[in-house]
């Protein structure tokens, strides 16, 4: 039930118990301290003996003068130690007093210090993801709570951009898979609204709409391999980077001929750990964005190698002049060299390439090429292994 469930425990009401329990005990320590001290200073001295009669009168007033002296003494003593009665029952009150005080002053200073948490919280449980330009733009000193705002509002801002990406990704997917339906519609709408279409238009229709069909099978695979790759890997397994390289430009070598592009490929032994097959659907965009986007007769070189213990495959291609500011827009999903979508290609290959790296905590630069085209570089992390893994023999160097 309601009125049986505890209070909340907030860190106003400890801040506030904690306050008042410091000053309580450290009252109560200087309080013991105190009554110590007064009862260690009390006389201690024994009563001096009464004059006797008898004695030399010189001796008998020494003796009356210890005597009083000892009186004197006692008295003071008494006198001292009901002071130091009185003054413990006071102090004693004060204490009660001042741990009152204390608390209701440790309340109102932690609500002062808590005051900017509160509204950090009221503001941040108001954004949602439809106001994700909002900020807390906390005001005051640079103390931790001024760093808290900050660190919160760096993370809306990242939030924003993930949110604002993400939109502009499903818009743009939206588009490239409505194009080949919208292509296959209209082919197969204008094959029917012909009452005598010949047998051979009717095929040569369905092998255009087959066609179509194929192309949105690729896009749909992109998009498969690119959310794989952002997801991450589960698991990770040693591979040879210059194998697998070698097995990409052997299954692309008629395509290399076909366009009359040469392949020069130096392929040292480079040893990578990670996901095999996502290595190799890399060097695979690679290779096939170098072959796409080239000239006639121009070339395209694939090296990997090892440098400072880490795998590293470099990927230069000829082709048309590509702005150096328009790179790093290059490796961002449905991102082409030119502003027209039927230019070839679904603008995912080297955003494919970007998640994949990320994947494999490798990193990816990219620069245009002097003979134009694009010179991409990743390099992998280094790999530890728990055993030795024994060391790939050299793949043969392709040039032609």
């Amino acid at each position: 039930m309601t009125f049986l469930r505890p209070p909340r425990r907030s860190v106003r009401r400890r801040l506030t118990v904690l306050y008042g329990t410091l000053f309580t005990v450290s009252g109560a320590v200087l309080l013991a301290i105190n009554g110590v001290w007064s009862l260690g200073i009390a006389s201690g001295t024994a009563r001096p003996p009464a004059p006797r009669p008898g004695q030399p009168p010189l001796a008998r007033a020494q003796a009356r003068i210890r005597v009083l002296q000892y009186q004197v003494t006692a008295l003071s003593d008494h006198l001292h130690s009901v002071q130091s009665h009185d003054l413990l029952i006071g102090s004693m009150v004060a204490l009660g007093v001042m741990a009152a005080a204390s608390v209701l002053l440790g309340w109102l200073v932690a609500g002062r210090i808590l005051r900017p948490l509160q509204a950090m919280t009221a503001a941040t449980r108001q954004i949602s993801e439809h106001d994700l330009d909002r900020r807390l733009a906390l005001p005051g000193p640079g103390d931790e709570l001024k760093d808290l705002g900050d660190t919160i509002d760096g993370l809306l801002t990242r939030l924003q951009a993930a949110f604002d990406a993400q939109r502009q990704f499903v818009a743009n997917a939206s588009h490239e898979l409505r194009t080949p339906l919208t292509v296959a519609r209209a082919l197969l709408e204008v094959a029917l609204a012909d009452p005598a279409i010949s047998t051979a238009a009717l095929r040569s229709a369905c092998e255009e709409v087959l066609e179509v069909g194929q192309e949105q099978e690729r896009l749909i695979e992109a998009l498969l391999t690119l959310a794989r790759s952002q997801r991450g890997l589960d698991q990770r397994a040693p591979f040879d980077l210059a194998r697998v390289a070698r097995r990409v430009l052997d299954q692309r070598d008629g395509r290399a001929r076909e366009g009359a592009l040469g392949i020069s490929a130096d392929l040292a032994p480079a040893l990578a750990a990670g996901d095999p097959a996502l290595a190799e659907r890399l060097v695979a965009n690679l290779a096939d964005n170098a072959l796409s986007y080239n000239r006639p007769g121009g070339r395209v070189e694939v090296t990997t190698g090892i440098r400072d213990g880490c795998a590293v495959l470099r990927v230069i291609n000829t082709g048309p002049l590509v702005p150096a500011d328009q790179v790093e827009r290059l490796l961002q999903p449905f991102q082409r060299l030119g502003q027209d979508r039927t230019a070839g290609g679904s603008g995912l290959g080297l955003s494919i390439v970007a998640a994949i790296a990320r994947a494999h905590g490798a990193s990816v630069s990219a620069r245009p090429g002097r003979d134009g085209g694009l010179r991409v570089e990743v390099v992998f992390a280094p790999v530890t292994a728990s055993g030795p893994v024994p060391a790939p023999g050299r793949v043969p160097a392709l040039v032609r």
